[in-house]
């Protein structure tokens, strides 16, 4: 077979960074590999009690060069390079970084390598939640409402928020930064050899999402939106950007160093990066109207509609609405929800406790059998849970958890709120209180479904991607019973990364758009959750308890 049209898709998620080889003509996967973050995985820079997650650009680079070339010589080595077309990427976000003029994070500066402030604040660090609501309340002063595209409400989760966070933290980072970018919009810029940051093609989904771009403002809002709010931020519209690019086109070529690293082609394209959630929607085959849900750590719901539908319509408490952020010349929805897999992960790391601090110290076993053990253990945990969750009756008047572990991202963001569970008793083991986390998580999707609905945006269709989807039937039929919806579980194993590679097969110029490369390269679905329309009446009540367990913490967090 003739492969002569290949590409790469870079995914780069919250602990480690996939890279996929596909065959541009068919979406066919020739090789993957994954890179676990050394630094992210020793817990460094981070945390948690503080709601600080910094991550390490070295750790963006090492996992790049070695999942590329891993999958390089998975797939046939030298005889291959050569047909390599193009690279796209996808990262999590809002993850921004302070960067000099030239466009270098500062972590990789001398006299930076080990301060938090100087490395990527990830998604979910929420140390600028005074900062967001400073920016939510000086909005109101102006006449042009600067945050009618994303939702309503600035979230801590984003770009204005963690730069004026940081630089009011760190006065050495402070007097460094000359700019500020995004992961998505980096790693492009790295791969082509930039040189100023200047040049950076800035991506149309970070900016618009995230970073307060609108074409109706001509970019960015004016400096005096900023200034006035900290003189901190003066004069930084001005080292950012006006324009914004679609993924579909190219941030240039492959530069001679990463062409000498990875083996390639100076001729190869790169693409404009964007989230991962925006090119795992168009991995997974989106359609208009069918709410695309990537579930992993986080759910970031992605929908897409003909612009015309949506002329002069806002919609409210969501992460914003962009043209051309998830396929170029429709309108991309995004909403999703701060906690979902971290949800279980959480549950999990709290029932290891005993595993993890105290079998280390048993006199009946040694420690590479109690390091193997642990392991063991921690792998059945959520499995189990699952399936003794499972053989439980549906009880109206069950424990019941709301699903604000990590703040609240959609609808309404508000990153203040913590999660509660109510009607524990002595009977409360862990298949119980797992169940009722695993129906906040599922009452927090519908709640997203009922705002798009409630706004006139119909959700018509539900596709579910992400490792989540993939791994738990159990969470999955949940959610088809308390949406009354049926999902859709796409068939490829590395949706975002096959997303990149789409939107890498359309900078190439192997498509003329990127919905020809879905077509294309789109491998399906190979499972559906129909709901049980059984079980419809007691979710509903189960729902509307869940709303007044909401409204009852979210006043007493005021």
């Amino acid at each position: 077979m003739n492969n002569d049209q290949l590409v790469i898709g870079v995914d780069y998620g919250s602990d480690s960074v996939r890279s996929v080889i596909v065959d541009g003509r068919n979406g066919k996967e020739l090789a993957s590999s994954v890179f676990f973050y050394p630094r992210w995985q020793q817990g460094l820079y981070c945390n948690a009690a503080e709601n600080q997650f910094r991550q390490h650009p070295l750790d963006y680079i090492e996992g790049l060069e070695y999942t590329i070339k891993d999958c390089i010589n998975k797939a046939g080595g030298t005889a291959i390079t050569n047909n390599i077309k193009a690279i796209s990427v996808d990262t999590t976000g809002s993850t921004p970084v302070a960067v000099n003029e030239q466009g270098l994070p500062l972590a990789l500066v001398p006299g930076f390598e080990n301060d938090p402030n100087a490395m990527f604040v990830l998604w979910k660090d929420h140390t600028g939640i005074k900062e967001a609501a400073e920016i939510n309340h000086h909005a109101t002063k102006f006449p042009v409402n600067y945050l009618q595209y994303v939702g309503g409400i600035y979230s801590s989760e984003w770009f204005w928020a963690k730069l004026l966070h940081v630089l009011r933290a760190d006065e050495k980072v402070r007097s460094a930064c000359y700019s500020w970018v995004e992961h998505c919009d980096w790693v492009p810029f790295l791969l082509s050899g930039g040189k100023h940051v200047k040049d950076m093609k800035r991506g149309r989904c970070s900016a618009g999402h995230k970073a307060l771009w609108s074409a109706e403002y001509g970019g960015l809002p004016p400096d005096d939106f900023f200034s006035s709010l900290d003189l901190l931020l003066k004069g930084f519209t001005e080292r950012l950007y006006k324009e914004t690019y679609t993924s579909d086109q190219s941030a240039g070529t492959l530069s001679e160093e990463w062409a000498t690293r990875l083996g390639l082609s100076t001729s190869v394209i790169i693409g404009v990066g964007a989230f991962d959630a925006h090119m795992g929607a168009v991995g997974g085959q989106i359609e208009p109207y069918h709410l695309s849900k990537v579930m992993g750590t986080s759910t970031c719901d992605m929908l897409v509609a003909p612009s015309a539908d949506l002329q002069g319509k806002l919609i409210k408490g969501i992460c914003g609405q962009v043209d051309g952020s998830v396929i170029p010349g429709m309108l991309g929805l995004e909403a999703g929800q701060s906690a979902f897999g971290d949800t279980y992960a959480w549950f999990k790391k709290l029932l290891s406790w005993p595993l993890n601090e105290l079998l280390d110290q048993s006199s009946l076993i040694d420690s590479k059998t109690a390091e193997a053990l642990k392991n063991e253990i921690a792998e059945k945990i959520i499995p189990e849970l699952s399936r003794q969750a499972a053989l439980l009756p549906l009880d109206e008047d069950a424990e019941l958890s709301v699903d604000w572990l990590n703040g609240r991202r959609t609808p309404d963001a508000n990153q203040l709120l913590a999660s509660a569970i109510t009607g524990l008793g002595l009977g409360s083991d862990a298949p119980r209180v797992f169940r009722a986390l695993a129906e906040s998580t599922c009452f927090g999707a519908k709640s997203i479904v009922d705002r798009f609905n409630s706004e006139g945006v119909p959700v018509k269709g539900l596709i579910g991607i992400g490792g989540v989807a993939k791994k738990s039937p159990y969470i999955m039929q949940m959610m088809a019973d308390v949406l009354q919806m049926p999902i859709r579980i796409h068939r490829f194993e590395h949706t975002c990364a096959l997303g990149a590679a789409m939107f890498a097969a359309t900078a190439a110029g192997i498509y003329p758009n990127v919905e020809e490369a879905m077509a294309a390269m789109g491998s399906g679905f190979d499972k559906e959750y129909t709901p049980n329309k059984q079980n419809a009446e007691l979710y509903e009540k189960r729902y509307q308890r869940y709303k007044e367990l909401g409204e009852f913490v979210e006043e007493q967090s005021k």
